[in-house]
């Protein structure tokens, strides 16, 4: 993609709507909306790197309650012509095609290449990633099997949500708690995966989302890492003017 002159392209990550409570998230997500409404001025492109929700989960005519001034907000922006990427998050690992068929937002799954202006970035949620972090992979890889999907579809929504709801919230390898803290750039294990990525192939930026601690992180000579930080306590988003990209707070 050429970005045209006076145009941007944002990234955001990690909004976990809904939790909490619907009710205590309603702020953030009246902020996020905000935001969204600056950004699409000059938006060459929007990215959303995953957790938008703090659960999500697709029935084949059931999608979760709530979040209408988001989904509301993406929807125009789509309309309006301006792309959209969104990433699944570990929170929302069980989204199927309701933003593709809805809003026209191309959802993927695994961290994907793109190039702005001859920079190339690697972008992606960043869960599950990099050394270490064994129990969260293990639980991905039920979490993602088929046949548990298929069970837990036989839940009646009430009960589903709810039992999803509470697990998201306080289990630890889903929520992330441990994950809040700049743990020093030779223990970042997304800085190590990405200095892995560089030995077979160059990028000028790696993107992520997922630690919830805003950070930028040199990862080789002419390669960075940022990772998006998040809408509950940073409020951080990233953007690239066509020739560098950097960290902002967003304060409406």
């Amino acid at each position: 993609m050429q970005i045209p002159q006076g145009k941007k392209v944002y990234f955001s990550s990690d909004n976990h709507l809904g939790a909490p409570s619907p009710a205590e998230s309603l702020p953030r997500e009246k902020k996020f909306v905000a935001w969204l409404d600056i950004v699409k001025q000059d938006a060459a492109a929007i990215f959303l790197l995953g957790d938008l929700f703090d659960f999500w989960f697709e029935y084949k005519t059931v999608v979760p309650k709530g979040f209408v001034r988001v989904l509301g907000k993406l929807a125009e922006i789509s309309d309006s012509g301006i792309p959209i990427y969104f990433f699944v998050g570990n929170h929302d690992l069980w989204m199927r095609d309701y933003f593709e068929k809805e809003l026209n937002i191309p959802t993927f799954r695994e961290p994907k290449e793109f190039t702005f202006n001859n920079k190339t970035f690697f972008i992606g949620h960043g869960d599950g990633k990099g050394p270490g972090d064994k129990g969260y992979k293990r639980m991905k890889k039920v979490f993602t099997n088929p046949f548990f999907k298929w069970c837990f579809r036989w839940f009646h929504p009430e009960h589903g949500m709810r039992l999803a709801h509470y697990l998201s919230v306080k289990n630890k390898l889903i929520s992330g708690d441990e994950d809040r803290k700049f743990l020093g750039e030779e223990n970042e294990w997304l800085a190590q995966y990405a200095k892995r990525k560089l030995e077979t192939q160059h990028y000028d930026y790696f993107i992520f989302g997922h630690r919830h601690f805003p950070m930028e992180i040199q990862v080789g000579e002419k390669s960075t890492y940022f990772n998006l930080g998040d809408w509950i306590h940073h409020y951080t988003y990233g953007v690239f003017d066509g020739e560098k990209f950097e960290l902002k707070e967003f304060t409406p």
